[in-house]
């Protein structure tokens, strides 16, 4: 018997991303996400072996390509302060274009959601460990002074992504103030924006102040 067509897959994940911002692991169900991607429920189980494995399916499949991205950029001869620039700008546009699904995650995680919880605790040591590399060969070139690993990082994070985080939550709940929302995509979401906050970020790191 002939294997049902591989696009019914990406079908299905397609109308998972979609949904699970929204419904979370809790609320999406098979039936829902079989609707919306145009096929038999049973397909889900087909090409998934369960909801569970179809929900881990979903989140390392746009996981996956952030992070393989991030791997490419922090290799290379590149100057190390360039290809650090290169992984925080990746990173960055990573939360950006997927803050609703970030967000539900994180949500997920902190009810007991076990898929959640265990898609954070495999996955959040890698891009943590490439960024933190990248911050110890700087500092082991010179090009950065020493100071506490994890201080730097927060540091970074609070600089640069925090804000895709902040003031996309804001934009979505409709909270940001009208005189300022036109302002939004140019001044904090952009790419010319994430760079300039990267830029001055690495400046502030290397004055050692």
């Amino acid at each position: 018997m002939p294997r049902p067509s591989q696009d019914q897959d990406q079908a299905l994940l397609a109308a998972g991303a979609a949904l699970y911002p929204q419904l979370g692991c809790a609320g999406l169900s098979v039936r829902r996400v079989a609707e919306a991607a145009g096929v038999n429920p049973a397909m889900v189980h087909y090409h998934f072996g369960s909801k569970d494995a179809f929900l881990r399916a979903l989140l390392q499949r746009h996981y996956e390509e952030m992070f393989s991205a991030l791997s490419l950029t922090s290799q290379g001869e590149a100057d190390v302060m360039e290809r650090l620039a290169e992984a925080l700008l990746g990173v960055a546009r990573f939360v950006r274009e997927h803050r609703p699904l970030i967000a539900r995650v994180w949500a997920d995680a902190q009810t007991g959601e076990a898929v959640a919880q265990d898609f954070l605790r495999a996955n959040a040591p890698r891009h943590l460990g490439v960024l933190m590399a990248l911050l110890q060969q700087a500092e082991a070139q010179g090009r950065l002074p020493q100071r506490p690993l994890l201080t730097r990082f927060s540091f970074l994070m609070g600089a640069v992504v925090a804000p895709v985080v902040l003031v996309g939550g804001m934009v979505s709940v409709k909270a940001v103030p009208p005189p300022l929302l036109a302002a939004v995509d140019a001044d904090v979401l952009s790419d010319d924006a994430l760079q300039r906050r990267i830029e001055w970020a690495l400046l502030g790191l290397a004055s050692g102040v």
